[in-house]
């Protein structure tokens, strides 16, 4: 057992000191003030890769790039040179530095894992050159994902708690309404009036672009304090609490206190709402033969028109 373990370990290492490491490096402004300039990851990163006998074939730098997505140039080319596999293992100076969170890492690593792609952390317990290392990442991947679970499962909770006793979700009213001390939704009488002369207007004008251009003219603003913009009128239309239906967590009932339009209004706005995505799906659902046939039988009509005009106007016929 303990030879096996010692030749194991051994094969581990003689393994290691083949690797092709490509260093990354990746800095926001915010971080290079904190001395996690680009020139300090890479200096530590090929420091580790040294004494571990890795070769470091590429060096890749993101300078004041976001992590919260993978769509960094230097990034990008990392993993097209990964797919190409021109190297055995990325090394990074923190988590952060690569990825947006664990369970990014995760996902991103079990895609290098397909071209047989390594990552390694110089400052955290990142290592999946090994047995040992891989096994570590996904007890770290799977503590993270239970904790993502318990978070979204508190998160329900209390929103379930929210709901139960009608309250609103968020600290952001809808137009119309502010919070009260206990956050229930309380209705603004000047806003009130503002959302039912939306609804008006869109049943008056039964075009969204239409109600928007009225509203900016009239000097009326979103709560943002912006301009009206068609998709702005749709979500106000749109918003079932106007009518007084409260739909939080699992809850989902008529509260009459918070209804600003009534039923009716609704009802129609609805109707008009539907109508017109009806008949652009008509339009957009007209085949290609049928569209030709339609246009074959104008060009008939148009020809028989001016044939006839042409007899008509002939004085000899």
């Amino acid at each position: 057992m303990f030879d096996g373990s010692v030749r194991e370990r051994v094969s581990e290492s003689d393994k290691k000191e083949q690797l092709r490491a490509a260093v990354y490096a990746r800095t926001s402004s915010k971080n290079q003030e904190f001395g996690y300039s680009l020139d300090a990851q890479v200096r530590r990163s090929v420091d580790r890769c040294e004494s571990l006998g890795w070769e470091v074939r590429f060096v890749y730098r993101d300078g004041a790039e976001s992590g919260k997505d993978t769509d960094r140039p230097m990034f990008q080319k990392m993993l097209s040179a990964a797919e190409q596999q021109v190297f055995d293992v990325i090394v990074f100076w923190k988590l952060d530095r690569f990825s947006r969170s664990l369970m990014h890492a995760v996902q991103l690593e079990s895609e290098l894992r397909e071209h047989d792609v390594n990552l390694y952390s110089v400052t955290e317990q990142i290592d999946t050159t090994s047995a040992t290392g891989r096994f570590n990442f996904r007890n770290i991947a799977s503590a993270a994902e239970f904790e993502r679970d318990m978070i979204r499962q508190r998160t329900k909770m209390g929103l379930n708690e929210l709901a139960v006793e009608r309250k609103w979700p968020n600290d952001s009213a809808p137009l119309g309404y502010e919070l009260d001390p206990e956050g229930r939704l309380s209705i603004v009488e000047d806003e009130k009036k503002l959302v039912i002369e939306i609804f008006e207007l869109y049943i008056e004008e039964r075009s969204m672009p239409e109600v928007a251009r009225l509203l900016n003219e009239r000097g009326h603003r979103t709560q943002a304090g912006g301009k009206w913009s068609p998709r702005a009128v749709g979500d106000i239309l749109r918003n079932e609490i106007y009518r007084g239906d409260y739909d939080v967590a699992d809850v989902s009932e008529h509260v009459p206190e918070y209804q600003i339009v009534d039923d009716a209004t609704f009802e129609e706005v609805v109707s008009i709402r539907h109508r017109f995505q009806r008949d652009e799906a008509s339009k957009s659902s007209m085949s290609d033969p049928r569209k030709e046939r339609a246009i074959e039988r104008m060009r008939e009509m148009y020809r028989g028109y001016r044939s006839g005009n042409s007899t008509r106007g002939n004085p000899c016929s």
